[in-house]
């Protein structure tokens, strides 16, 4: 403890101590330093060691009254957290300085050196130097309590797709890890048809909704459900629940539009493939090569079904191809794919390869087929098909044969895959024994289709063997090294997962 004073003058001369007699410079006190410690204690009433309540789950600080703070060690943050809570008892005294003493990470205790000044005794200003310690009690943070129950929720984001196909959830997993949006949910349960997200506030299951909405092409419904009201303070307790219906038309479906649909998209033909699903249903016309998107709302006005699921495909083997060149379209055509080549070809099913029976058609996939090569597509001619626009089409129109997907060595892309893709932690209910094969599907669509990994993160597979090219001896599609990201794990310095390091 020290006193101020003002600067002695040449001509200014000692005088004796009140209370022990030694001589001194005049001060305020008429008392020396010593008597004036054991006198006066300016640091009463301010706390020596004070309480820090930390969460261990998220490893945030309680700031009273209810709110919890990321910091850390020795932050400005920190710092002012530790304040406050001196705040209350430092009014009549004047904070000069504040900073950290040095203790053991793992001590569960945080030393604040403090420096403060008061006047007193007719108007001596007293400076002193003292010591709070805070000492760090856990207790775990609403939220963790509320992850660690897993039942108890405000709002839950109900996503659905009447298909028989996951392919379009597959790519919405990716999309929101890549994002991080699964951060924020308390629990996450896969059910028959669709996924369920469950958060702990409103404003978390909003941003969920929003950022659906703008990826893919979808509808909602809000519904609350009252838990409780408090007549005293006129408070309501509501769930909150958020119904997303995503279109029914997955990758590779073939669709029949309404003649007005396909006459707004630039009189392309009814029966349709689809590409791709993003945040619109890209389609293209494998008469023409005319492609259209449509999003939510187009489709939600003239809504169309798909004609085929995955299990109706069958196997043909091209016969004959021939590539047709300079095609003219009529008045009012759209814009036609750069990306794919029209051929007329014959094919056989591999089924009926003891028989003569071959089908023509037209495809897309002439910069794809050779002759010999193996195509997954749909017979229409020798199936029974119930659709409102397939059934009033004239039947000159409709076509025997549309071809989907050239068919690959499945044994061989999977044995030769050195890239994986990350998944959400979530509870299965209800599995289906052919989720396997529908992913295998997935990863395969990310192989063919470049436009469509570029919204997911690929990871390198270590214990795989580097690949050089982009296509295998077969012509598969492969994903090469230059899209594909390092998987990061941290490690310490003696290679144990998830130790702290601690540098200065």
């Amino acid at each position: 403890m020290e006193y101020m004073q003002a600067p002695a003058t040449s001509s200014q001369g000692n005088i004796l101590c009140c209370t022990c007699g030694i001589p001194i410079p005049p001060n305020p006190a008429n008392m020396c330093v010593s008597c004036l410690r054991t006198t006066v204690d300016i640091s009463e009433g301010i706390p020596k060691q004070v309480n820090l309540n930390f969460c261990k789950q998220c490893e945030r600080y309680l700031q009273p009254p209810a709110s919890w703070v990321q910091c850390a060690l020795e932050s400005r943050e920190l710092l002012a957290l530790c304040l406050k809570k001196l705040k209350g008892n430092m009014t009549k005294v004047r904070l000069i300085d504040a900073g950290f003493l040095w203790t053991e990470p793992h001590s569960k205790r945080i030393k604040l050196k403090v420096t403060i000044q008061k006047e007193v005794m007719n108007g001596a200003i007293l400076q002193q130097v003292f010591v709070v310690e805070f000492v760090i009690q856990g207790q775990m943070c609403d939220d963790c309590h509320r992850v660690e129950a897993k039942d108890f929720w405000n709002s839950v984001v109900q996503v659905r797709q009447k298909t028989s196909h996951k392919k379009t959830f597959y790519y919405l997993e990716q999309l929101i890890l890549k994002h991080k949006l699964h951060q924020n949910a308390l629990n996450i349960k896969e059910i028959h048809e669709g996924i369920d997200f469950y958060y702990a506030t409103k404003q978390h299951a909003q941003k969920m909704v929003d950022f659906l909405q703008c990826t893919v092409p979808c509808r909602s419904k809000t519904s609350q459900r009252l838990i409780s009201h408090d007549i005293h303070s006129n408070t309501f307790n509501y769930k909150s629940t958020y119904s997303i219906e995503i279109v029914p038309v997955c990758k590779d479906n073939v669709v029949c539009l309404s003649p007005r649909l396909a006459q707004s998209l630039g009189n392309m033909g009814q029966v349709c493939v689809c590409a791709r699903v993003t945040s619109t249903i890209h389609l293209i016309d494998p008469n023409t090569l005319q492609i259209a998107e449509v999003d939510g709302g187009t489709y939600w006005r003239n809504p169309f079904n798909s004609l085929v699921s995955p299990r109706q495909l069958e196997e043909f083997i091209v016969m004959d191809t021939d590539i047709i060149r300079n095609q003219k379209l009529g008045a009012g055509a759209g814009i036609r794919s750069n990306k794919h080549t029209l051929a007329e070809v014959w094919v056989q099913k591999t089924s009926e390869m003891d028989t003569a029976q071959q089908y023509h058609c037209r495809t897309h996939l002439g910069h794809l087929l050779n002759i010999g090569d193996l195509v997954q597509g749909f017979d229409f001619a020798n199936s029974n098909v119930n659709d409102e626009f397939l059934n009033k089409m004239n039947p000159s129109h409709i076509p025997d044969v549309v071809l989907i997907k050239k068919s690959y060595n499945r044994s061989k892309r999977v044995k030769r895959r050195n890239w994986k893709l990350k998944e959400m932690d979530k509870d299965r209910e209800g599995m289906a024994p052919e989720d396997e094969r529908q992913y295998q599907d997935f990863l395969e669509d990310l192989e063919e289709d470049e436009a469509l990994r570029k919204n997911v993160n690929i990871f390198r597979d270590a214990s795989k063997i580097p690949v050089e090219s982009d296509t295998d001896d077969e012509g598969a599609p492969r994903i090469s090294l230059m899209e594909m990201l390092e998987d990061l794990s941290l490690t310490d310095a003696t290679g144990g997962v998830g130790a702290d390091m601690l540098t200065e």
